[in-house]
C-alpha cells in the first residue's frame, strides 16, 4: 500500500509547518505521516520552518538563523495563507515531539542544511529523538547527503532518505552505497519509469514530492512510488483507496 505523508502538515488548507497544520493531519486525514523541516536558531534551538528566510510565511524578515528563539516567537506564521486561523507561531521541535508522541504518525524530518550547515544540528536532533523515545517514528531526509551520512553514523538504524531534484539514473546503487532507505525525489521529473524498480532492486524505496492533483498522484502510483508527500493528503487518500 502506498503511504501518504502530509507535506509541512496539512498545508493545502492550513499554514504550513505550524502546530495547527500538524494537528489537522491527525484530526481530518488518514495520512500515515507528516513531513516537516528543521533549522537552528541563533541560540541553537531546533525550530520548524521550511524557508531559510522569514519573509514568505511570517511577518518578520531576514534569515531565521540570525534570531533567537525568544525573538522568533514574537512573529506570526501564516501571513501568506488566506483565511481566518488562530494565531500561529514558529514551532520548536520539542513542542512538536510532545504532541506527535501521543499519535501513531511517522514524521519525516528534513534537515535544512543545504544553504547553511547548522553545525551540530544532527547531534541535537538525534539526542532529542532519543529523549522522547521516538526512534521508530522518525525518518530523516536532506538535500545535503553529508548530513545523512552524519545521521547514519550517529544512529546506524535510522531510516534515511536522500532528497533529489534532478533527473535520476542508476540511483539504486547510489542509495545502497549510502545506506539510504529511500530516495525522496521531485515528482514532476524525477520519478520516471524504471526509477522505482531500480530502487526496489537495491532494497530502497521511492518517495515523491509534492504531487497535489489526483492525476499526477495516480501516475506516480502506477510508476511504483512508495510514498506520496502531498499538501493534500485528503485527495491522496481517495486516489490510493481507488
Amino acid at each position: 500500500m502506498v503511504q501518504i505523508f502530509a507535506h509541512r502538515g496539512f498545508s493545502g488548507y492550513y499554514p504550513e509547518n505550524t502546530m495547527l497544520a500538524f494537528q489537522k493531519v491527525a484530526e481530518e486525514t488518514v495520512a500515515d505521516g507528516i513531513e516537516l523541516d528543521i533549522q537552528l536558531t541563533k541560540d541553537g534551538e531546533i525550530v520548524i520552518m521550511h524557508d531559510e528566510k522569514l519573509d514568505r510565511t511570517t511577518n518578520g524578515s531576514g534569515w531565521l538563523k540570525d534570531y533567537t528563539l525568544e525573538e522568533l516567537k514574537t512573529l506570526s506564521v501564516g501571513v501568506n495563507v488566506k483565511g481566518f486561523f488562530p494565531r500561529q507561531t514558529i514551532p520548536t521541535l520539542r513542542e512538536y515531539f510532545t504532541w506527535v508522541k501521543t499519535t501513531d504518525l511517522i514524521t519525516n524530518i528534513e534537515l535544512k542544511t543545504g544553504v547553511f550547515e547548522y553545525k551540530g544540528i544532527e547531534e541535537k536532533l538525534i539526542a532529542m529523538v532519543k529523549e522522547f523515545g521516538l526512534e521508530k517514528q522518525i525518518w530523516y531526509s536532506s538535500f545535503n547527503h553529508y548530513t545523512i551520512a552524519k545521521i547514519k553514523k550517529l544512529m546506524p538504524e535510522a531510516k534515511c532518505g536522500l532528497l533529489m531534484d534532478t533527473w535520476l539514473m542508476n540511483v539504486g546503487a547510489y542509495a545502497a552505497s549510502q545506506g539510504a532507505a529511500t530516495v525522496n525525489a521531485c515528482s514532476y521529473f524525477c520519478c520516471k519509469e524504471g526509477v522505482a524498480a531500480d530502487l526496489h532492486a537495491h532494497n530502497a524505496g521511492l518517495q515523491a514530492w509534492t504531487p497535489n492533483d489526483a492525476k499526477l498522484m495516480q501516475e506516480l502510483i502506477d510508476a511504483g512510488v512508495d510514498v506520496l508527500i502531498t499538501n493534500y493528503p485528503d485527495i491522496a487518500a481517495k486516489v490510493v483507496e481507488k
